[in-house]
């Protein structure tokens, strides 16, 4: 019989900036290179972060924490420098950047903003129609973003819509019963990538899917008994890198002996490049570097 893998008490395995880490627990900021043969550690901190975007000169991280965002330096001396957003302070772990790099987009009490990099006032791009919004993917050319929703009700109902970059009504490309997540373009905007329980034989069963950027040509392209999230394409498209957590995981909680998994687009063998302490928040958005040599994320060890 399959068990259900669950967080250890104390933990709130809910989406939410403010989740404690447990006693005698430590952030650890890593990058690993994509062959596991090297895994440095960036930054370790006794307070939560989370969900490590590269920036595209390929010269700091961006993480996010306590509600508030940080960049993070690669050269010289580790220090998380606050990017101040006039009226936000509950941001999630659900942020990109643009790709030029100028606009940093999050994720606030169920909506989507866009602010300069360096901070200010942000702008809300996702649409008030009722449906909670949380960011994951954006288009090669920046256009658009690629955002899961949930939809209230006395059953939730969990989507994957594309709001334009510049505001409007949102484009819903799947809803249903079923929950998914992680939505992201692939390099050249021929797929999105998303995990989900569309075929799951039990509740949590959730693998990673790809769909045409209309929503048409939905393919499953993992199989196993692991629960797999959030899918990130490499620069280059041919590689995807996700987090696996143990079989009989509901949803993406913390604190899980998880593991960092690389596999071919098109198919083939999966690679185990990773296995440490973590979960939600350790890489919950893309986190390739720009030559894809390299993954961020993000490590709870415990004592």
């Amino acid at each position: 019989m399959t068990t259900v893998s669950k967080a250890p008490p104390g933990a709130n395995p809910a989406h939410g900036p403010f989740r404690p880490l447990l006693p005698g627990q430590v952030s650890q900021v890593r990058i690993i290179r994509r062959d596991g043969s090297e895994d440095r550690l960036v930054l370790e901190a006794d307070r939560l972060l989370e969900a490590p975007n590269w920036t595209p000169d390929g010269g700091a991280l961006i993480v996010n924490g306590g509600g508030h965002l940080f960049r993070l330096k690669l050269a010289g001396a580790p220090v998380l420098e606050p990017i101040a957003i006039d009226g936000i302070d509950d941001a999630n772990n659900d942020h990109l950047l643009s790709p030029d790099g100028r606009t940093l987009y999050i994720t606030a009490a169920r909506k989507v903003h866009a602010v300069p990099v360096t901070g200010g006032t942000p702008r809300q791009v996702s649409p008030a129609d009722g449906l909670a919004y949380y960011l994951h993917g954006i288009s090669p050319d920046g256009s658009a973003l690629a955002c899961a929703t949930i939809r209230p009700g006395e059953v939730l109902r969990w989507g994957i819509a594309i709001v334009p970059e510049a505001g409007g009504p949102a484009r819903q490309l799947l809803e249903g019963p079923a929950p998914v997540d992680g939505p992201e373009w692939s390099p050249d905007g021929a797929w999105i990538w998303f995990n989900g329980e569309l075929e799951a034989s039990v509740p949590g069963d959730a693998s990673l899917f790809r769909m045409r950027p209309d929503g048409s040509g939905i393919e499953r392209r993992s199989e196993g008994n692991r629960v797999d999230w959030f899918p990130h394409p490499d620069p280059a498209g041919e590689t995807i890198a996700y987090i696996s957590f143990p079989e009989g995981t509901e949803g993406h909680p913390p604190n899980l002996p998880v593991e960092l998994r690389a596999m071919p687009a098109e198919g083939g063998a999966v690679r185990t490049i990773a296995s440490f302490f973590g979960g939600q928040g350790s890489i919950n958005v893309n986190s390739w570097s720009p030559d894809g040599e390299w993954l961020a994320y993000v490590a709870y060890p415990v004592g």
